[in-house]
């Protein structure tokens, strides 16, 4: 008997609506940092905000389209997470005016070992959410993001599939993983970009989501494991940049 296989019905389709995601967390969190280099540039605080939540539902993505039993490419994502968790330390210091926190890889770590520990209910994984969690509560101070942070992944992963308005939870959490009673204090003190970016904090979630479920017609260059190395580099180019026009 011959049988004819289909060799595309194996091939994973990239999302691209995913892969836009993740490029306009980048270029969100390029603007943030360019508040550094040298001029007056509070107002990209604004769009700052939504790099870490997309990057949070960027994970929450890809975790919900792998199978719950562990793969080694699970492991590959932590273990890339880690790498340039320790490589991006040193640019990172280099570039941010005294830094009180790490970079934020490791925030982006611990919120994977959390939430892939509520998708995957075996033993190991459930040790290793656990462990993940009590350090960023004993460390909150010295991640970025903090604590809510940490959580941010899971709760973006708990609203994936859900109605829009659900995303007002993480939404919240992450208002609260940005200092709430900072921006709040500020904005009393009549600061513009206080209330812009506590509405970009709730609502980022949603865009998010909403840019998922309807942008799957684009196609951006996909953002395969090359990605990792933009993190410490454009900490490397803005530093260039703000020497060059000191």
């Amino acid at each position: 008997m011959h049988v004819t296989v289909d060799v595309n019905q194996h091939v994973k389709q990239r999302d691209g609506a995913l892969d836009l995601l993740k490029w306009l967390a980048l270029l969100s969190m390029v603007l943030d940092h360019l508040r550094y280099v040298g001029y007056s540039v509070d107002l990209l605080y604004v769009p700052g905000r939504l790099a870490f939540p997309w990057f949070c539902l960027a994970m929450a993505a890809n975790l919900a389209r792998t199978p719950v039993a562990p793969t080694s490419g699970q492991w590959r994502y932590l273990g890339w997470l880690l790498l340039f968790s320790a490589v991006s330390e040193i640019p990172y210091r280099m570039y941010i005016p005294d830094p009180d926190t790490l970079n934020v890889l490791p925030t982006l770590a611990l919120g994977l070992l959390v939430a892939r520990g509520w998708r995957d209910r075996t033993l190991q994984a459930r040790l290793l959410a656990a462990c993940a969690v009590v350090l960023a509560a004993v460390f909150s101070g010295r991640l970025m993001f903090g604590f809510f942070g940490v959580l941010l992944p899971l709760v973006m992963l708990l609203v994936y599939r859900r109605p829009w308005y659900f995303a007002l939870l993480p939404g919240l959490i992450c208002l609260a993983s940005n200092q709430w009673q900072v921006l709040y204090y500020a904005a009393r003190l009549g600061n513009p970009a206080a209330i812009p970016a506590v509405a970009t904090c709730l609502i980022a979630p949603w865009l998010g989501l909403f840019l998922l479920r309807h942008a799957r017609g684009v196609k951006p260059p996909p953002m395969r494991r090359w990605a990792y190395a933009l993190y410490p580099m454009h900490f490397l180019m803005l530093l260039a940049l703000r020497q060059a026009i000191a």
